[in-house]
């Protein structure tokens, strides 16, 4: 008897949601190959088990499920070296999805060479920013690897995501409660919640946070407030209220006070890499209660020019990690910078949250550079306050040479005076 000539692999990452899960059976109608799944536990609210998942997936047609453990090394390989980079897309944006992505995409590829897959497969739209976060992955890591991305494929004949409804009902995959009346998109881990889609989509409409999962609302918040100590060495969080705790025990703890008391809700609209605009909301407590921890330490260890260059650079820092550039020599050189400054980042922070405010209610470090005398009204021998009129006359020299030689020729507008007649 002739021996069956294998079919060519491809991996597959999978999250059991709605891409994900027809993107199985798609492949192999359309590619003719094994589709191997993987999946990366970050931590998701609603993450199955390993064993359903996998059930899912060989029952949906992959030939094997991998179901990985990674959310200690997501919260202390991604996600610690952000936050100590004091990093924010557009100044709001904790970055939930943009470093998770890089980590998932690593695995694949780790799967990709175990298995001798041709190929690697993601079910990020071609709007979005996520199949850039896993292309340039792939590309970084292994660039041999076939990509198959198939809302770019020509072969992908969906137009939206009531399309891949109706496939999923046609061949009987379970959907887990998504459906065209609730038919928003969720991307979930450890770190945050995102919803986008549906009533989202209009940014002049007032959504009524039906979907909320890990935040209160301001209005179902307590009329009491909560206090939390949260303590760094160099940078990252060691303990809660002087107990310390692994990266997933903590995150976890702050989570559920930060959400309690409606901390870290977020609804904007944001640029996204691809040129358009997208709204969305984002559930993210317990980050929301590091970063303000974290700012508040580093504003009393660190001194004004390293705290601004170390601000300049939380803007760069954000923008590689939510344009997919995780597995660049900018980014690891910049981590390099950030190391270094957050050497002093180490005491207790202490915030007061009380529906959906977070306010700094004590700080202390053996690194502080608050010197009571010096920030005080009463005169020190440190400092005479009549050195001050030298330094503002050579500080001032630029501004008055200016004036007394152009006059009036300069081009400053100062606006209309007032008139001084009674």
């Amino acid at each position: 008897m002739a021996k069956t000539e294998s079919k060519k692999k491809v991996v597959l990452a999978y999250s059991g949601g709605l891409d994900t899960s027809i993107i199985i059976p798609w492949l192999k109608e359309n590619y003719d190959c094994e589709v191997i799944a993987f999946a990366a536990d970050l931590g998701q609210n609603d993450f199955p088990n390993a064993k359903a998942l996998e059930e899912k997936a060989i029952k949906t047609g992959a030939s094997k499920c991998y179901v990985l453990d990674l959310k200690k090394e997501f919260l202390e390989e991604y996600v610690w070296p952000t936050v100590r980079a004091g990093a924010k897309y557009e100044g709001t944006y904790l970055l939930g999805t943009s470093f998770a992505r890089p980590l998932i995409a690593k695995y694949q590829v780790k799967i990709a060479e175990k298995e001798g897959a041709y190929a690697v497969a993601h079910g990020a739209t071609g709007k979005g920013n996520d199949q850039v976060r896993f292309e340039l992955t792939y590309a970084a890591l292994n660039p041999k690897l076939e990509i198959i991305a198939p809302w770019k494929d020509p072969k992908w004949h969906f137009h939206s995501r009531e399309d891949a409804i109706d496939y999923a009902a046609a061949h009987k995959i379970p959907l887990n409660g998504i459906s065209k009346k609730k038919i928003y998109s969720e991307d979930g881990n450890l770190w945050h919640l995102s919803h986008e889609g549906g009533v989202l989509e209009f940014p002049e409409q007032e959504h009524k946070y039906e979907f909320l999962k890990h935040t209160a609302t301001f209005e179902k918040a307590p009329n009491k407030a909560d206090h939390v100590t949260i303590s760094f060495e160099k940078g990252n969080p060691v303990a809660i209220d002087g107990k310390k705790m692994g990266a997933v025990e903590l995150l976890e703890y702050l989570n559920k006070i930060g959400g309690k008391n409606a901390c870290g809700l977020l609804d904007i609209v944001e640029n996204r890499l691809v040129g358009l605009k997208s709204r969305g909301v984002y559930e993210t407590p317990g980050g929301t209660l590091l970063y303000k921890a974290h700012e508040c330490l580093q504003q009393l260890v660190l001194d004004k020019e390293t705290l601004f260059e170390a601000q300049k650079m939380s803007m760069t820092y954000a923008n590689l990690v939510y344009n997919g550039q995780w597995f660049t020599p900018l980014r690891q050189a910049m981590d390099a910078f950030f190391n270094e400054v957050n050497k002093v980042v180490t005491g207790d922070v202490t915030l007061k949250l009380y529906k959906g405010n977070i306010i700094p209610a004590g700080i202390k470090s053996p690194y502080s550079l608050y010197d009571m005398g010096l920030g005080g009204f009463t005169d020190v021998d440190m400092y005479d306050q009549k050195d001050a009129t030298g330094f503002i006359r050579c500080y001032g020299l630029p501004l008055k040479t200016r004036a007394l030689l152009l006059g009036k020729k300069t081009n400053v507008d100062f606006g209309g005076v007032p008139s001084l007649k009674k």
